[in-house]
């Protein structure tokens, strides 16, 4: 039986390897909140899985750049909003002391995560404004009510969606797409993306224990980017996860060969290995 039993699991599984990083002397960013949201069972997690803490690796350089991009648009963008969709038991609100205390934060997720990461963060003071906003996200009907009311509220947005597009089928995907390009406000949209090739390496590996829990990944574009185009959103940055994983000195074992194998490839090759993982920032289409 697989240590993950509901997606909501999958929350504790990216904290551990949070937890994993902050411990390390040349972490790339501390979370001291990332091991006590984890808890037993996010370390039982990673362990359940094959090479689960070999893989921490690409969780934690989505992290990093995910922060790096957060506070750029927050710093040159002039972002009085973020929202946070499927929040999960990130704890930026706490931990980023580069947050201008003006900034709105609003997390968004199902009652039960939400609850359980504010009962533990119970006591913690936050950086900016924090509110929780228990909602399921599948219900467009709600979702456009808080997207139409937090877009009249604000000024300039910046929606996360980190981790979450992967588990939606590309109908979902489009649907809620759609809905974020209806307010004005919101600006951009950070989201992290795989290609097909990966979806297919990730499912030989860890597909049939995410099937027991209901929470199989799905979403993996062909046309990539490209995807959100007709539905208001297109491409202003795109962060490779295997050239910054590079930089940042947190790569996969055997990357050096992949990295070769590259360069001997076609340019179309090339291409294709670069944006088989990545962290990418869409802009509105007006």
């Amino acid at each position: 039986m697989t240590e993950i039993r509901h997606v909501s699991d999958t929350a504790r599984w990216v904290a551990f390897y949070r937890a994993m990083e902050t411990q390390r002397p040349d972490a790339l960013f501390h979370d001291p909140f990332a091991a006590k949201l984890a808890g037993a069972k996010g370390e039982a997690i990673v362990d359940d899985l094959p090479r689960g803490r070999q893989m921490a690796w690409a969780m934690v350089v989505r992290t990093q750049v995910f922060d790096e991009i957060i506070l750029d648009r927050i710093r040159t963008g002039d972002v009085d909003l973020v929202l946070n969709l499927a929040a999960g038991l990130d704890a930026r609100p706490w931990r980023l002391t580069q947050l201008p205390s003006s900034l709105r934060w609003v997390d968004v997720d199902l009652p039960a995560i939400l609850d359980y990461k504010l009962e533990t963060l119970a006591g913690e003071k936050t950086i900016c404004h924090y509110d929780a906003v228990r909602l399921d996200l599948t219900d467009s009907s709600k979702r456009g009510v808080l997207f139409e009311k937090l877009g009249r509220a604000s000024k300039r947005v910046l929606v996360v969606t980190e981790g979450l597009l992967i588990y939606l089928t590309p109908e979902q995907v489009a649907d809620l797409a759609r809905d974020l390009h209806v307010p004005r406000a919101f600006r951009w949209w950070l989201i992290d993306l795989i290609s097909p090739r990966l979806l297919n390496m990730m499912q030989r590996s860890w597909g049939a224990r995410l099937e027991i829990a209901n929470a199989p990944f799905k979403f993996a574009p062909a046309e990539g980017t490209k995807f959100f185009e007709p539905l208001g959103w297109s491409e202003v940055e795109y962060r490779s996860a295997l050239e910054e994983g590079h930089r940042l000195k947190r790569e996969m074992r055997g990357a050096w060969l992949w990295r070769l194998l590259s360069k001997l490839a076609s340019k179309r090759g090339q291409a294709e290995t670069r944006r088989m993982s990545g962290s990418v920032l869409l802009e509105r289409i007006p």
